[in-house]
């Protein structure tokens, strides 16, 4: 007589725990991770319309109005060449915030699919590219990629015309990224498929004949993509400070194209005389980096119940 009430008191209680959603609301960091990012994109999508509602041009000059105080007509005043601060940040926030989100969903496709193949493949193929792996991880990452983006797109055989546009410096910042940050979502996905491809549904599938590429993306992908979003969360805020700082280096983002970094770099001569030029990128720069971090630990914490109910 004791199984069935004990059994039905387990089913109760899992019926009872919250879900992935409640879970997350729960958590006050991830509450103001999405407020802050959703008013942060939404600003910068609406960057042309609230452009032109204030009737200014991110790329105006007016040197007639250089380093204005906050007014109706310039809401956060104007930086050192009299262009609007508050039309530059919200522009500046679409290169900032998209490099973020490309560079890292770029370099977690990267690691997941080597991850993958390492983790299943096994032997010398794991072998390989956890090498390569170390080999990536051992060098020095700023220093790095400073020498690649110094690196003269024109001279790597990349036509003139798209080497010289605007958008090059953008491309340029996302394969650099990429290229280099895929290492730590690469060893998370091995560690997660050599745990997984022992277990009975592996062993069914392989026994049935789906071949090696099948069993990864529809058996062993699906069950690690929890920690490929957190890694991809947390590293949102990584990329866009290696985007700041390559910009502030005059490596990055060129003008007249404006970014959270190269404002920090137009303002850093008037930190004395004009300081809320250099504030106003920083303190988003910051602001948007606080807020990934929070928002990825919060999704660690969610997608981990366990976790979740032993610090509650």
């Amino acid at each position: 007589m004791s199984p069935a009430p004990t059994m039905t008191a387990a089913i109760a209680a899992r019926t009872r725990q919250p879900g992935f959603a409640r879970r997350l609301w729960r958590r006050p960091g991830a509450m103001f991770s999405i407020v802050v990012l959703g008013i942060l994109g939404t600003g910068a999508l609406l960057a042309p319309l609230i452009g032109q509602a204030l009737g200014h041009d991110p790329e105006m000059v007016d040197l007639l109005a250089r380093l204005e105080g906050p007014s109706w007509v310039h809401p956060l005043g104007t930086d050192e060449l009299g262009r609007d601060t508050l039309v530059r940040l919200l522009h500046g926030g679409r290169v900032s915030l998209l490099v973020g989100l490309v560079g890292a969903v770029a370099a977690a496709t990267i690691g997941t699919v080597i991850g993958l193949m390492a983790g299943y493949l096994g032997g010398r193929v794991d072998a390989l590219f956890m090498r390569i792996c170390d080999g990536v991880i051992a060098l020095p990452m700023l220093p790095l990629l400073i020498v690649l983006a110094a690196i003269d797109l024109e001279k790597l055989g990349i036509p003139a015309g798209i080497a010289t546009s605007e958008d090059a410096s953008v491309y340029r910042i996302v394969a650099l990224v990429a290229l280099a940050g895929w290492t730590g979502v690469a060893r998370l996905v091995r560690a997660g498929v050599l745990s997984l491809r022992e277990r009975d549904f592996v062993v069914a599938a392989v026994s049935i004949g789906c071949g090696p590429w099948r069993i990864m993306l529809r058996h062993l992908l699906p069950n690690t993509l929890s920690p490929i979003l957190v890694a991809t969360t947390l590293s949102v805020g990584s990329v866009i400070l290696v985007e700041s700082v390559l910009s502030f280096l005059g490596l990055g983002i060129q003008p007249p194209m404006a970014s959270w970094g190269s404002m920090l770099t137009n303002a850093q001569e008037l930190v004395t005389t004009a300081p809320m030029v250099a504030v106003y990128p920083g303190l988003l720069i910051f602001v948007t980096v606080v807020a990934c971090n929070l928002l990825g630990d919060a999704l660690q914490e969610a997608v981990d119940p366990q976790q979740a109910g032993a610090r509650r």
